[in-house]
């Protein structure tokens, strides 16, 4: 049975502290299929954590990226949406002067979400990719000012997918802004071994907790644990181990990486300063500077957890939101099914 009028058009929008996104789908079947997207390195965050205020620059390329997504919102017509910010607006204390800006200029009404409902969205969007033999999963986003970390219960769902449960999440202080400019304040400047060393140990230690109060490590070596990872930093890995010569998501999106090959990109990197990073078809400039806290992370991860092999997603917040808006078109819910503030008449 097809639950959706042919003119529904879906929309998520998810402004991260480095990047904007949005997605636009229409339904097909019980699927979606997209019809537009737009992603931007933004860095809304740059700055943060010293001054605690979202600065000038970084709002305004956020606004202006932000307008190109009201003008794709108009031009296909929109009818179910959801805009949600994460940390760097959690954190700032400008945020509601950054918003009323936002909405001045563009008619969007940004959905500040806590730590929590991203991480459910994430786990949402991430799922499909997830193996229903392995009763327990490690799933991850590391973002631009923090890293949200699930453990979650799999099982094969009715309908012969997966079905999964959050059994805890937590959500860390430390992403790839926030990290970088917490471990190298002068823009620039090298990492060098011992820096990343030390940003690893200082994650790593974050994690004790967590672990402590799941067994997870005991879970791990029992063999019952998958891992997904969720980030611009996993996904521009797999697309260096793949040697793309750019960015490509349908090659990136469900691959599988090695630790060991993880390693081995990881200090490679390492040597390189950001102007050699930069060079790096899968990275760019506007990254260059940000993929060492971002691999730093992701090496906390992996020692505390030696599953062995990582499920690359390049999808997260967006899809969920849109898995969200379907679900509650398809029950005439309504809580989750958000006209466009600048499409309203």
């Amino acid at each position: 049975m097809n639950y959706f009028r042919r003119s529904e058009i879906f929309a998520a929008l998810d402004l991260g502290t480095t990047n904007c996104r949005l997605l636009i789908a229409r339904p097909a079947g019980e699927r979606l299929r997209v019809l537009d997207s737009f992603s931007r390195i933004v860095r809304l965050g740059e700055g943060l954590q010293a001054s605690g205020v979202l600065g000038e620059a970084a709002m305004a390329r956020t606004i202006e990226a932000l307008s190109v997504c009201a003008d794709k919102l108009e031009q296909r017509a929109v009818t179910h949406a959801r805009f949600v910010a994460t940390e760097a607006c959690r954190r700032a204390t400008n945020c509601g002067e950054f918003l009323a800006r936002v909405h001045a200029r563009t008619g969007l009404d940004l959905e500040i979400i806590p730590t929590g409902e991203e991480a459910r969205l994430a786990l949402a969007g991430c799922a499909p990719l997830l193996d229903p033999d392995r009763p327990h999963a490690i799933v991850f986003d590391i973002g631009g000012g923090s890293t949200e970390l699930l453990w979650v219960a799999v099982d094969a769902g009715a309908d012969g997918g997966v079905a999964t449960e959050i059994r805890d999440v937590i959500s860390l202080p430390f992403g790839v802004v926030s990290l970088t400019e917490r471990f190298l304040p002068q823009p620039g400047a090298a990492f060098g071994p011992a820096v990343f060393d030390r940003m690893v140990d200082v994650v790593r230690h974050s994690f004790a907790d967590f672990d402590r109060d799941w067994g997870i490590a005991e879970q791990v070596s029992a063999g019952g644990v998958q891992m997904l990872g969720s980030s611009g930093t996993v996904t521009t890995l797999a697309g260096m181990r793949l040697g793309l010569p750019r960015y490509d998501r349908q090659r990136v999106d469900g691959t599988v990486l090695d630790f060991g090959d993880i390693r081995l990109i990881t200090r490679r990197l390492v040597g390189m300063n950001a102007l050699e990073r930069a060079r790096e078809p899968c990275i760019g400039v506007m990254r260059a500077d940000l993929m060492i806290a971002g691999c730093a992370i992701l090496e906390a991860i992996c020692r505390t957890w030696p599953v062995g092999r990582l499920r690359v997603a390049d999808r997260g917040v967006r899809e969920g939101i849109l898995a969200g808006l379907q679900a509650a078109t398809r029950t005439g819910g309504s809580d989750a099914c958000i006209r466009p503030a600048a499409l309203s008449s």
